[in-house]
């Protein structure tokens, strides 16, 4: 009976699904924005029948001492490693090494793993890459190498490559032609750096048709004027913009969502907003604004605004909404307008005619 159920046992095992690893990380922010499906940002074909060279499982010998390798993932985070190390198996699809105290890429550290799709490189001491380190890497989509000291944009980028966060670093200057080549990059988060508006050379952005860009935690007094006018998602929190002046916004006009909290932002220019007509979320929070920007009532999928902690003291019944019924295709679900000094009990029922629910305007709170 031995033989025969073994046989048997092989027989089931030979017809089973191969193991696919799922949600081994969360790559997303901590700020709970929706990232682009990955699949979609990249262009891959989710179609059709299944590559099975690439979902069969290989059990290689090869895995760095330390380091805990499966499924062609192999984990070396939090061991103290000072370099890139050797024998990673060539089928490694996912290379994390985050939290040690690597302080160089060099020329031959990802020799041979052109299966990478995915490497992590947050929280070390990179000052130094050189410019053929990631020359191997042809499938390589997402690179995250935040938290580091460099000073630059690493040179030669993978064409294959979707999605870079390069955060908290000590980058001052984005050159022309840092990013020429990456035609599939969708995706990029560079906050944190000690960038200005002057550090921006013309035509940096120059061939990128990115979705999403965070320049948060940054040096910026104003919008900068020459970034992808493909962008869905702009964030530009935590820095120092003072207004927002007619033009800033007329080469964004596929923007849903818009981030400006945190700033020192005074005025809004009348006519400003209506560059964004497909705009649906606001961030205006935590500025120093005295009243409702115009042109609300006119972004006719506009569904959420962010106006707390301002010094607005009026809010006027046509603020929000326009006048007459069937004009905007979205209502509001989100208005927070606390922490300003409005005598809310003077706020005319009228003015949020187009929400969807009373529970969603945040009122009160001001503290002098």
């Amino acid at each position: 009976m031995w033989p025969l159920w073994l046989l048997m046992s092989l027989l089931a095992l030979s017809q089973a699904l191969p193991f696919e690893q799922k949600g081994f990380w969360d790559f997303t922010l901590d700020d709970g924005v929706t990232m682009l499906n990955d699949e979609e940002a990249s262009g891959a074909d989710t179609s059709g029948v299944p590559d099975l060279d690439a979902l069969t499982p290989t059990f290689s010998a090869m895995c760095p001492f330390g380091c805990h390798c499966h499924l062609r993932v192999v984990q070396c985070s939090d061991l103290g490693l000072k370099s890139v190390p050797k024998e990673i198996s060539p089928d490694t699809t996912l290379l994390d090494l985050q939290n040690n105290d690597i302080t160089e890429l060099r020329k031959d550290d990802f020799k041979g793993l052109q299966h990478l799709y995915a490497l992590v490189l947050v929280n070390n001491k990179i000052s130094k890459i050189h410019e053929k380190a990631f020359s191997p890497l042809r499938k390589l989509q997402k690179l995250y190498i935040s938290k580091n000291h460099l000073v630059e944009i690493p040179p030669n980028l993978p064409s294959s490559l979707v999605e870079l966060r390069i955060h908290d670093n000590r980058i001052r200057k984005v050159p022309k032609g840092v990013f020429s080549g990456l035609r599939n990059m969708n995706c990029i988060e560079m906050g944190g750096n000690p960038l200005e508006n002057s550090g921006f050379e013309p035509g940096a952005f120059d061939g990128l048709k990115l979705n999403y860009l965070r320049i948060s935690e940054a040096k910026l007094t104003g919008i900068p004027k020459d970034l992808p006018e493909t962008l869905n998602e702009l964030h530009l929190d935590h820095n120092k913009i003072q207004a927002i002046e007619l033009e800033d916004l007329l080469r964004y006009s596929k923007l849903y969502r818009l981030g400006l909290g945190h700033n020192q932002i005074r005025m809004i220019e009348n006519g400003s907003l209506s560059f964004l007509p497909t705009l649906r979320e606001l961030h205006l929070d935590n500025n120093k604004l005295s009243k409702v920007p115009a042109g609300l009532p006119d972004l006719k999928l506009l569904q959420v605004v962010y106006l707390h902690t301002n010094n607005i003291t009026k809010v006027g019944v046509n603020d929000f909404c326009p006048m007459g019924f069937g004009v905007k295709r979205a209502y509001y679900n989100g208005i927070s307008l606390f922490n300003n000094p409005v005598p809310y009990w003077e706020v005319q029922p009228a003015t949020f005619r187009c929400v969807t629910d009373r529970l969603a305007i945040q009122f009160g709170n001001y503290k002098k």
